[in-house]
């Protein structure tokens, strides 16, 4: 790839770029699949999301996901979880007892093989989520194959990390295991049609592994890879997508009062700089892992929920919704239980909803290098004010956001726009060269487009 050169601009006294004058090489031997540019992303927590906690109860909801402009469903573990050494009654989704089989509390192969025809049907497409590093204690494995596990000085099985305990570690130094892996990987893509894996702890697995891997799915169809790693490396061992996890660290920072709007300008023009200039960063205010371990979304960040689910959907990146964020979800989904979402609505759908649907056509919000770069704007009246914009050929979004509790006025420094935008939130138009005063009431935000 040719190298990007970032270089530092200043427009206006109201202007700071988000460039930087370093390089850097994007040493991928794959490029993205075409559809993924424009594209945000949807974790499916299939046992929570309805009461029967099925793939056919799933699909019910499919139409509303593809009203809100979701473009790839992302399910966690379908497999059949161990039994042996289990956590909870229903056990880990990534304890994986077999990957070539189906969890028999969702559905069965056919009716997997039907919610995948279903998703490509609308328009959408699906990954689904790959426990490489370990198995349950019970996999098959254990009994044909001991050699395929890492092993202690008696022989024993041994969890990758103490606190996982209802897995065991898988030996990368054996080619044989490593071969079976990606037959296994190859399978859900030749046999279901699906489009690509999440893949868990990728950084825990060596990148040859996944390289090789990568290049065979390839020779299916083009896939989509995301890994659960933030290591710049992993874009150039096939995967598309890694964990913006500093991101989120970042927004947690502010809401305890640890952070500033000028951090953010950092983020994106000093650490960014370390990846490969198409790689894409997954942004997100929660997960599974952080919904179920670490606190709610309202428990981290309170009312800065609203404007940082605007920052997640039109920063550079590829957005991340959880299941039940966008009904406003505020509890801890038990993670060995049982433990049904709650559906309402609520405004997060419309956030998630206008940006997502503005995203699928408007290039300046697309993914990596086809999208536009942020660029921000300083208002320098001290006010917690995050705003930037991106632009792609004609195309401009401008994003305000007021991150406190208090009513904000600001000048807007308007001479660095011109023509006529629509407010996308309440949709109407109106002239950027008559827009002199921003006024944003607590927590507020502003996204324009032209």
């Amino acid at each position: 790839m040719k190298k990007a050169k970032f270089i530092l601009i200043l427009f206006t006294l109201f202007f700071i770029s988000c460039n930087s004058s370093d390089s850097v090489v994007n040493k991928s031997s794959h490029y993205h699949p075409e559809w993924s540019y424009n594209k945000t992303i949807y974790e499916v927590n299939i046992r929570q999301y309805s009461e029967e906690g099925t793939f056919n109860a799933f699909k019910e909801h499919l139409p509303k996901l593809k009203e809100m402009g979701v473009g790839i469903l992302w399910l966690m573990p379908i497999h059949p979880i161990g039994e042996l050494n289990r956590k909870g009654s229903l056990g880990s989704y990534y304890s994986v007892k077999d990957y070539k089989g189906i969890n028999p509390n969702f559905g069965t192969d056919e009716d997997f093989r039907n919610l995948v025809d279903e998703i490509h049907n609308l328009g959408m497409y699906v990954i689904i989520d790959w426990v490489a590093n370990h198995t349950s204690w019970d996999h098959p494995w254990t009994q044909t194959n001991k050699e395929y596990y890492t092993l202690d000085s008696a022989g024993n099985f041994i969890p990758p990390v103490e606190d996982w305990s209802d897995v065991i570690d898988l030996n990368y130094d054996n080619e044989n295991m490593r071969n079976e892996m990606i037959d296994a990987l190859k399978y859900w893509v030749e046999e279901f049609d699906i489009d690509g894996y999440r893949c868990d702890v990728a950084a825990m697995v060596p990148n040859d592994f996944w390289m090789k891997a990568r290049n065979e799915l390839d020779k299916i169809k083009p896939v989509f890879m995301l890994a659960e790693a933030h290591e710049p490396e992993l874009h150039e061992n096939g995967f598309d997508m890694t964990y913006g996890w500093q991101l989120k660290d970042l927004m947690n920072d502010y809401a305890k009062g640890n952070a500033t709007t000028a951090d953010f300008h950092k983020y994106f023009t000093v650490h960014e700089k370390e990846y490969p200039s198409d790689a894409i960063r997954m942004n997100f205010t929660t997960n599974h892992d952080e919904n179920s371990w670490n606190g709610t979304v309202y428990e981290r960040l309170g009312d800065l929920a609203a404007p940082f689910s605007v920052l997640i959907s039109t920063a550079e990146g590829m957005p991340l919704v959880y299941s039940g964020q966008e009904a406003g979800m505020n509890k801890a989904l038990s993670f060995f239980e049982k433990d049904t979402i709650i559906w309402r609505d609520n405004f997060q759908r419309q956030i998630f909803s206008t940006l997502f649907n503005e995203k699928l056509t408007n290039p300046s919000l697309w993914n990596g290098k086809k999208g536009g770069e942020m660029k921000f704007i300083d208002f320098s009246q001290d006010k917690p004010v995050l705003a930037y914009y991106r632009s792609h050929e004609d195309k401009t979004v401008l994003v305000i956001l007021n991150l406190s509790g208090d009513s904000i006025e600001a000048d807007f420094p308007n001479n660095l726009f011109s023509g006529e935008y629509r407010n996308l939130f309440e949709n109407k138009n109106i002239s950027i060269e008559e827009f002199n005063k921003i006024e944003l009431n607590p927590y507020g935000f502003i996204v324009l487009a032209n």
